[in-house]
Order: C-alpha cells, then structure tokens, then sequence
C-alpha cells in the first residue's frame, strides 16, 4: 500500500507542478487569458461541457446555452462509436491478411509490393477522396480510421508470424501436427505477442485518425467541437477538450495493457 502510494506521488508531482506554474502565469498577466487560460477557467468549461442544461436553465437566456451545454458525453461517445467501428474494419481485413502474408511466401509476395507503396501514404491525404467517395458524415471517418487501424496491426502480425520459432514448428510436426492445427494452434499464440502490440498502436493511430477526421467530414464528436471552440476563440473549451481527449486515450490505453497482460500471463516476458 505505501509503495502504491509513493508511485502515484511521484506520478503526480511532475503534472500538479506545471498546473501551479500554469495558474502562476495567468493570474500575474504575462499571457492573455485569450491565448492562454488558466487551469481553473479550463476547469469550469469543462465542468460545463460536461454537465446538462437543467430545464430551467434550458429556458435562460444565450450565455446558459452557452455554458451549461453537455455536451462532451454525446461528443464522447461519438468519437468511441467512430473509434470502434473504424478499428473492426481495419483490423478485421488487416488480421487475416497478416496471417497469411506471415505464413504462405507466395502470399507475401503477391500483396507486399502493393502494400509496401501505400504503408508510408499517411491517413490524412485520403481525406479529399473519402470525401468524394463516400461524402460527410460517418462513412469517410470510418475510412479513415480504418485506414490508419490496418497498417500497425497487418505488418505486426506479418512480424509475429514470422518471428515463430522454427523449434516449435518442428516440434509439433514430429507430434503429428497437420497444417491448420499447426496455423491455429501453434503459430498463432506464438505471434500473438506482436498482434497485441499491433493492435495497441492501431488503436492509438485510430484515436489520431478520428479526431483529425471529425475536423474535416462530420460535425459531430471532439474533433468536430475543438474546431467549433477555434472558430469562436474559446481557447478554455479547445484545451478541455484537448484534455479529454488525452484522458480518453489513457483509459484505452490502460484497458489495451490490462487486457494485454491477461492474455499474455503465459508469456515469459509479461509478468502476472
């Protein structure tokens, strides 16, 4: 218990240091608040993107609308819905194709050219063709998305496939392994290390991916309401989002680890 709590001490110092520095800075004026609000006003327009329009509040003037929107729930889960949707479609065409690109050399080397030209094509400059294929809305965000969620996990699942200790393989042909047991049951827990792993950066590339996303194609979802904020110079709702979209990313991240550790209890290199 003492050692938990020294570790979120220190955790904790670094942060809690540059929000007082922060605070120092804007109550002695040397940057307009304009620019650069104070953690406390950052605090508030959080807690009001955060919280609902209570119904008499509701039927207030313009500045209650604009403070108590409640937004940042429904934005939230806008953002995770896209998340999610583009990361199974990335991953689920990314994971099989992988797995056969790792294991059958004639597959690797049909679709590694092709591949290997469009890997280095960043998410962002499909953005004018989404938009001519598929318009505003959803669609090209899940695109997108998927887009930057296929390329960690496919040339991590190549790796991991091909990182298969040859011992093993051997060693379950003389057991009288036949081809798909050796692909299911061996192959595939052995690379499942690296597919993690991919997995965990595609759903940070995704994260990237979606806020960039809601920026350009949709109106909806953080991306989409950091823009808004910009447009009408509330830099405190751009920062409280910025920050919740990091929080958000540290709990997916965090549950990717979690999740990581558990399937991997076996493995030698994660402790349990």
């Amino acid at each position: 218990m003492a050692g938990s709590a020294a570790r979120l001490f220190r955790s904790l110092v670094v942060p809690v240091a540059l929000l007082l520095v922060w605070e120092g800075i804007s109550l002695a004026g040397w940057v307009t608040p304009l620019i650069l609000p104070s953690p406390t006003a950052v605090a508030a327009r959080w807690w009001a993107y955060l919280t609902p329009m209570e119904p008499f509040e509701a039927t207030a003037g313009p500045w209650w609308r604009w403070a108590l929107s409640g937004e940042l729930p429904s934005d939230v889960f806008t953002s995770l819905m896209r998340i999610a949707v583009g990361f199974a479609i990335g991953a689920g065409l990314a994971l099989p194709l992988g797995l056969l690109m790792g294991a059958r050399p004639l597959v690797h080397e049909l679709f590694n050219p092709l591949l290997q030209v469009l890997r280095p094509i960043p998410p962002i400059a499909y953005i004018p063709l989404a938009i001519l294929w598929f318009g505003l809305g959803n669609p090209p965000a899940f695109f997108l998305i998927s887009l930057g969620a296929f390329f960690p996990v496919l040339m991590n699942t190549i790796a991991g496939v091909r990182a298969v200790d040859a011992i093993y393989l051997r060693a379950a042909r003389n057991l009288g392994a036949g081809e798909w047991t050796l692909f299911w049951r061996v192959m595939i827990p052995a690379a499942m290390p690296y597919i993690l792993t991919g997995i965990r950066v595609g759903v940070g590339v995704a994260f990237i991916v979606v806020i960039v996303a809601e920026m350009i194609a949709v109106n909806t979802g953080l991306g989409y309401r950091i823009l808004e904020a910009r447009e009408y110079f509330w830099s405190d709702k751009v920062i409280a989002g910025m920050i919740t979209i990091g929080l958000c990313g540290l709990g997916i991240d965090l549950g990717m680890s979690r999740l990581t550790g558990r399937l991997l209890r076996w493995h030698r290199g994660v402790e349990g």
